[in-house]
């Protein structure tokens, strides 16, 4: 059964930040623990943290830290939808995030989207406010069981290294 939800927690940024990397909306365990790729079989933090050069961050401040630390931003396409579960094929009703206050405090010089969907919604709502392409990346979510993690770590790292330590 869907519901209409609306995003739950904040983006997360600072004026450092120079990639925004966005999904598309909470998990049903993001959204319990009030934070991005929640559910532990998402690859999202493993995948960042490879990229990184990192150990992979257990806790939400670690998670933060992270982040904020090499300079990227994160947050999702959509404010607002209806949406069964965690389930990115459900979603209708979309009302988009305004993505304006990152672009107006932070230099941010490329724009990934983690996944399909994520990158659908920025196309259609997003891009033609922020003039802005995105870089469709592959979904890091256990859906996407296509894609190993060595493949998706590859996949990442080669996108996002041009943007690292600008």
């Amino acid at each position: 059964m869907k519901s209409e939800l609306v995003h739950p927690f904040p983006p997360l940024y600072d004026e450092h930040s120079r990639i925004l990397i966005l999904g598309s909306f909470p998990s049903v365990k993001s959204r319990e623990q009030m934070f991005f790729y929640g559910h532990p079989q998402n690859r999202f933090w493993r995948v960042l943290a490879a990229v990184l050069g990192c150990e992979t961050p257990q806790s939400i401040p670690e998670k933060r830290a992270m982040l904020l630390s090499h300079s990227v931003a994160l947050w999702d396409s959509i404010a607002r939808c209806e949406i069964e579960g965690s389930s990115d094929a459900s979603i209708t009703g979309v009302v988009p995030n305004d993505l304006s206050p990152i672009f107006a405090a932070a230099d941010i010089r490329q724009v990934f989207c983690n996944g399909r969907k994520s990158h659908e919604m920025y196309r259609r709502y997003l891009e033609p406010v922020c003039a802005r392409p995105a870089v469709c990346l592959p979904s890091t979510s256990p859906a996407n069981a296509a894609w190993s993690l060595e493949r998706l770590t590859e996949a990442w790292r080669d996108a996002l290294t041009p943007f690292l330590g600008e």
